[in-house]
């Protein structure tokens, strides 16, 4: 058994960041409440980490702010929900990736401008939740969120009938590929030629997407594993750049989520998330070397 890993995977600069100043915070509590607002990054083994250290995740505000800190996470929150944290008197840690903070803080420059706002990514993902939120904050005259070409046609369809000389602009998800943002910008561009293209991917997501493809060019790699959160927006992605490619492959959590086939594979490829810590890489290689 071989194990390759890809150049460039695991942590990206904004998740350090996150868990340092989570970390940071829990120290410098010495016992008193501290909890992020969901989810701090999406890797169970980082959560699980935070636990033990005395952070907790929490869907919602508790009552009594006294002694107690929030952390905000990697994804961000909208603004509305952070001036509220604010007047209610919390402590709080902005462990916000600063790529996404510069989206954030775009979308509500655009809205205040008038600028009608196409954001491509998943609905429901607490990045986009966030940056929705700031668009709000700058009160967008109109502003949608569209998961790919077909969806954005179509709701570029729908502002045009209402006004056919909007100023309009496109923000993405930080982790959204190349292709279908570029894909996505055109759709609405059949429309509104005009169209404001804002470059918000971040180069971490894109590194590792590329060096994923490039480790799958190998001939001598059979098949791939991922390593990350299933709740990895990133880690999503890097699943379906390796299924592309027609190799093995599967999204794993830890090593005991290793199906018995990987264990046959004469060389086995490793990416990772960007949420993914090193700990857990090493774990899967040692259990692809061992055979176990």
């Amino acid at each position: 058994m071989k194990v390759i890993r890809a150049k460039v995977m695991g942590f990206c600069m904004g998740v350090r960041r996150a868990e340092e100043l989570a970390c940071a915070e829990a120290r410098r509590a010495g016992g008193a409440r501290v909890f992020t607002l969901g989810p701090l990054v999406h890797n169970p083994k980082v959560l699980a980490d935070l636990k033990g250290r005395g952070v907790e995740t929490l869907d919602k505000l508790p009552c009594d702010p006294e002694n107690c800190s929030v952390i905000i996470r990697a994804h961000g929150i909208g603004a509305a929900i952070e001036r509220d944290l604010r007047e209610k008197g919390f402590r709080i840690v902005d462990a916000t990736c600063p790529k996404v903070k510069a989206s954030q803080l775009k979308a509500q420059e655009l809205s205040s401008a008038g600028y009608c706002l196409f954001l491509a990514g998943e609905a429901h993902h607490a990045e986009i939740e966030g940056v929705m939120g700031y668009a709000r904050a700058g009160s967008a005259p109109f502003c949608v969120v569209v998961s790919g070409a077909a969806e954005a046609e179509k709701e570029a369809t729908k502002l045009f009938e209402i006004d056919k000389n909007a100023k309009t602009a496109l923000l993405g998800q930080t982790t959204i590929c190349e292709d279908e943002y570029s894909q996505t910008g055109e759709a609405v561009k059949k429309y509104f030629p005009n169209l404001e293209v804002v470059q918000t991917i971040c180069s971490a997501a894109t590194e590792r997407q590329k060096a994923l493809r490039e480790l799958l060019k190998q001939v001598e790699v059979d098949a791939a594993l991922v390593i990350g959160g299933k709740e990895s927006a990133n880690t999503r992605r890097l699943l379906s750049i390796a299924k592309e490619s027609g190799k093995p492959c599967a999204l794993v959590e830890n090593a005991g989520e290793i199906l018995p086939v990987f264990f046959t594979y004469g060389t086995v490829g490793l990416s990772a998330g960007a949420s993914t810590p090193d700990s857990v890489i090493d774990e899967i290689e040692t259990a692809l070397l061992r055979g176990s």
